[in-house]
């Protein structure tokens, strides 16, 4: 099979990199407006950039109606988010923050998520997250225009919150300790509690 992309419509090629792009992590996005008002929302187009400085990325794509999402309406008035790592036992409410509730009507207090106070930055972070990264905006790169275009949002990562107990022999986060879950095509996810070992070529 052979797809041109651009003979297709966008919502079609969205389909196809979202059930090939796999396993895409999971950012569960905590922002705040100017006015206070807490949000909370999963974005799958997640990733690490470098650790020089320690950066991050997420992309909001548009709606279906082409308009910003919250999450980016409220970057873009207090540039500060905690991006929250999702493990297996989360996963249920942070599918049930990817509904549209009205601008201001926190995904806190909706499906009575716990909070924790940031220390560097104005969002709540998720309680029971096993990472936490309190970040400040580095960049917005616009993508496109309109319909399921997108905002690539660039964050500094100034601290970590990490949940000792997924911690391993090595001091670092064990994969199978933090059970993280990552998107796949449609409704579907996977878990990092089944993963292989390949060791690096010496040259």
């Amino acid at each position: 099979m052979l797809l041109d992309f651009s003979a297709l419509p966008a919502r079609d090629v969205y389909q196809w990199m979202t059930h090939t792009i796999l396993p895409r992590p999971i950012a569960w996005v905590s922002t705040v407006s100017r006015e206070g008002k807490t949000n909370l929302a999963p974005f799958s187009f997640f990733q690490g950039v470098t650790s020089n400085p320690p950066t991050l990325l997420f992309i909001p794509v548009n709606t279906r109606e082409g308009a910003k999402k919250d999450t980016l309406r409220n970057i873009e008035q207090v540039p500060e988010f905690v991006v929250n790592l999702v493990s297996g036992e989360l996963a249920a409410q942070m599918n049930q923050t990817a509904a549209l509730l009205p601008y201001g009507e926190s995904e806190f207090e909706a499906f009575g998520i716990a909070s924790l106070p940031s220390q560097r930055v104005r969002p709540l972070r998720v309680a029971a997250a096993p990472v936490s990264f309190e970040c400040t905006l580095h960049q917005i790169v616009p993508v496109g225009e309109g319909p399921l275009a997108a905002n690539v949002v660039f964050g500094r990562i100034h601290l970590a919150h990490v949940n000792d107990a997924t911690l391993g022999a090595n001091g670092l986060p064990d994969a199978g300790l933090l059970d993280l879950v990552g998107r796949l095509g449609g409704n579907a996810y996977t878990r990092t509690t089944e993963r292989f070992e390949l060791k690096r070529p010496d040259r």
